[in-house]
């Protein structure tokens, strides 16, 4: 017996609706082994190589940090050594008082602390430049493109700061030849005064009405200093043409001696008061010439005290001082009050005789 075939109709297979997604996919235990087996090889294949740079990154370090402070050490010692050196030279024993005042303890202490810092500003930035560019040549790092940025950008930035470069370079050689110092008194050309600090790009001076004068350090063309060595003061004394030299002469050396024995002047003049003789001879003046050396920066103390005292001996000696080409007689006669009046005139009385003559002739009248 044979069963009845049935035949479905055969229709279009149903399509999967928009909102279903995919199975995600779940990795399986074979791919985890797989990944951790492939972490540790690399780990395995490289350590060796990591470990050789950072022990390479590591001693770099430590030399650079160790040569620095080395560096750094000796530089101080040497600059102590020098102030030793220079103190010897200068003690009791073979030096004076001119010589402990050219380089006395604190300007060296100033001069060295500056000198110092500047080169150990210099090693530090050699020793860690070169460490640094040693440990990105340690990770293999191409220094080729950065050595030339940094060129470029060296030249772009020396073009730009040029003025604050030159600036720089005169401030550290004008400390490392000790032109001048705090405390100083001097004249820089555009600005003079006492310094009251000295920095690598701009030296502050205390002007003569106490203003602060700030000066660059490269526009200082010349510097005259007026704190170094000694000074000189000097002072004329202008009399008549007629006075006797050799009385002259004796007051001035008299007045010059006396200042030189009496304190403080004794410690601010270092060397003798002397007259040098006739500067100049006028008509009815001449000029005599005093000049001494003095500690510096008191030339014009010594100046002004030493007037004084010439005007008052000169004063006691009867000697006048004259100050131009006009010379005051010594004796004048006194002035006569009616020199200045005009003589009377005989017109000046209407009945005089000399009025009446000159008077015009009145015509008569003729009788009627």
């Amino acid at each position: 017996m044979s069963l009845p075939v049935v035949q479905l109709a055969a229709g279009p297979s149903p399509s999967p609706s928009p909102t279903e997604s995919p199975t995600a996919l779940v990795p399986s235990l074979q791919d985890a082994q797989e990944s951790s087996t492939n972490a540790a090889s690399w780990v395995e294949q490289n350590w060796s190589t990591w470990l050789a740079i950072g022990l390479k990154v590591l001693l770099i370090l430590v030399i650079s940090v160790v040569l620095r402070a080395v560096v750094r050490r000796a530089i101080t010692k040497l600059i102590d050594r020098m102030n030793r050196t220079v103190q010897a030279a200068d003690g009791p024993a073979g030096g004076t008082a001119l010589g402990s005042l050219l380089v006395n303890v604190e300007r060296r202490r100033q001069r060295s602390q500056a000198i110092g810092s500047v080169l150990r500003s210099v090693a530090s930035f050699i020793i860690l430049g070169t460490a640094a560019l040693m440990i990105l040549s340690a990770f293999q790092i191409n220094l080729a493109p950065l050595l030339a940025s940094a060129g470029v950008a060296g030249v772009a930035i020396g073009f730009g700061a040029r003025n604050l470069v030159t600036d720089f370079l005169s401030g550290v050689f004008m400390i490392l030849e000790d032109q001048y110092g705090v405390g100083d008194t001097i004249d820089a050309g555009v600005a003079s005064g006492e310094v009251i600090e000295v920095g690598l790009r701009v030296t502050k001076l205390r002007g003569d009405q106490g203003e602060i004068w700030y000066v660059r350090n490269g526009e200082v063309k010349r510097i005259g200093n007026l704190s170094q060595g000694w000074a000189t003061a000097g002072v004329d004394v202008t009399v008549r043409a007629d006075e006797d030299l050799d009385r002259l002469k004796e007051t001035l050396a008299e007045v010059g001696e006396k200042m030189s024995r009496e304190e403080p002047w004794n410690e601010l003049l270092w060397g003798p008061i002397e007259s040098l003789g006739l500067d100049s001879v006028l008509l009815d003046s001449m000029v005599v010439r005093m000049t001494a050396k003095t500690m510096p920066g008191k030339s014009l103390t010594v100046e002004r005290e030493l007037r004084w005292r010439v005007k008052r001996a000169l004063d006691a000696a009867g000697i006048r001082i004259v100050g131009g080409t006009t010379v005051i007689p010594e004796e004048e006669a006194p002035a006569d009050p009616t020199a200045a009046v005009a003589a009377p005139s005989v017109y000046s009385n209407s009945a005089s005789p000399q009025v009446e003559a000159a008077s015009p002739i009145t015509p008569a009248r003729p009788v009627r």
